[in-house]
């Protein structure tokens, strides 16, 4: 199924993608409700599904799948090999091409993006505004000391997120929390695509920028799985229902070219997930 939030009259409603491609409205009053249902409940929502005569796409106010995350997004840092080589040139510092350990952070969302709607480029405090095109899975029950080969049982769907990140303020701090916590920096959607309909072993991950080809990879390339990181987490923290886990961009980030490609006002960006969409955004 993909799953998304729409606001009706102001209100915020889940709906889901109806046969004919309309929006059939789910009787829920978050997606993080729907996120937390057993499979009794969800099996519901998949005849919903199966319908046809809904609001059309183009119609609807649109809303990031899960507005107000319930806590904030935990994110890997420098998960695909070829952008940990990218990152460590442009800190010049020397690479040994060995990642033993993830690298764990979070990122504040008060409000996250809709697709469609603005970035601001708060240019006021920063000149090095990125973006980083990301694969991000939702927690749909609480997980604690689960194994590998129990992860996927925990995993209730995938969406896209774009990590919008200030390169100067996220180095002048010595970590990453402020860069990448501006409001207004946490495009997500389309939707969410439920696990039962994905397999995100071997998706093509894309961004484009105005129209540019910027980052071009698979999520077969990813260091750390998404199996191992819900393993690895669980052990030391339970990851509670809702929980939104973002795994990490390809090589191609504004930052890894020479001179640096960073957005600028005007700018559109344009996030492609094989098997989930496209998620477009403009820097206001």
């Amino acid at each position: 199924m993909k799953l998304l939030t729409y606001s009706l009259g102001g209100v915020d409603k889940v709906g889901v993608i109806g046969a004919d491609g309309s929006i059939i409205e789910v009787p829920a009053k978050s997606m993080l409700e729907v996120v937390c249902m057993g499979d009794e409940e969800l099996a519901k929502i998949k005849a919903l599904s199966l319908k046809s005569g809904g609001l059309s796409y183009e119609s609807i106010t649109k809303r990031a799948p899960v507005p107000f995350p319930a806590q904030d997004i935990i994110c890997l840092g420098i998960n695909y090999m070829e952008h940990a080589i990218e990152s460590y040139k442009f800190k010049k510092i020397e690479f040994d091409g060995k990642r033993e350990y993830p690298v764990y952070f979070g990122k504040r969302v008060n409000e996250a993006v809709a697709n469609g709607d603005e970035i601001p480029s708060h240019s006021d405090i920063t000149d090095t505004l990125d973006y980083e095109c990301e694969l991000a899975l939702i927690i749909k029950k609480d997980a604690k000391n689960v194994s590998e080969q129990d992860a996927n049982e925990y995993i209730f769907g995938w969406t896209i997120i774009n990590d919008i990140s200030s390169r100067d303020i996220q180095n002048r701090y010595k970590q990453w929390y402020y860069g990448k916590s501006l409001d207004n920096s946490t495009p997500m959607g389309p939707w969410i695509v439920t696990n039962d309909e994905l397999d995100t072993s071997s998706l093509d991950i894309k961004s484009y920028i105005n129209g540019e080809l910027r980052q071009n990879s698979n999520t077969s390339k990813l260091i750390f799985n998404p199996s191992y990181i819900i393993s690895d987490l669980s052990k030391g923290m339970t990851l509670k229902a809702g929980t939104i886990i973002s795994l990490g961009t390809p090589s191609g980030v504004g930052m890894g070219f020479t001179p640096p490609k960073y957005l600028k006002s005007g700018d559109e960006i344009v996030c492609y997930i094989q098997g989930i969409g496209e998620l477009k955004n403009r820097v206001k």
